[in-house]
């Protein structure tokens, strides 16, 4: 089944099972090899709250909303991990934050020459990661956070290689 499919069938699946008036919308899911995403939107503040309370609103929104659906919420997740074989973490955005609740932490293998090392024992040394791990997810953060057009370009060319391949005829046949 092409990744666009699965995704359709997720999305389609917590749309029918998250209870009405939780969000404002129909949530975001982003879904990769090990973990779902549910990230809903709350209702904005009021546009004449002063930004200095703003953040304070929005943080205690967000933890009402996390407290009160706690239980609910865990339910949803255990039946979408046995229907999909994947942990679901949840988040919400209000105005232009968001806030994620529980997100997974995967190890991930990796080669690097001297000179990429040294570049993460800089970061270790100056403070900035406590170990390489944790200055090779800065980097990896902060590569996302500036290359966020080209990455999105990215998924989209993939997206089209998969409708493109699920066009094509079905060799295993």
């Amino acid at each position: 089944m092409a990744t666009e499919d699965v995704t359709a069938e997720v999305r389609a699946w917590f749309t029918g099972r998250l209870p009405e008036g939780w969000f404002t919308g129909a949530p975001e899911i982003v879904r990769d090899r090990e973990e779902i995403a549910v990230i809903g939107t709350l209702p904005d503040p009021p546009d004449d709250t002063p930004e200095a309370e703003r953040v304070a609103l929005v943080e205690g929104l967000a933890g009402r909303f996390r407290e009160e659906t706690r239980e609910r919420r865990i339910e949803i997740a255990r039946e979408a991990e046995r229907r999909f074989r994947q942990k679901v973490s949840w988040g919400v955005t209000c105005g232009d934050v968001t806030v994620m609740f529980t997100t997974l932490s995967v190890p991930v293998m990796t080669r690097l020459r001297q000179s990429e090392r040294q570049v993460l024992d800089t970061l270790v040394a100056a403070g900035v990661a406590r170990s390489r791990s944790d200055a090779l997810a800065w980097c990896v953060r902060l590569v996302g956070k500036n290359a966020d057009t080209w990455l999105a370009e990215l998924r989209d060319a993939l997206q089209h290689v998969d409708r493109v391949r699920a066009a094509g005829p079905d060799v295993h046949s």
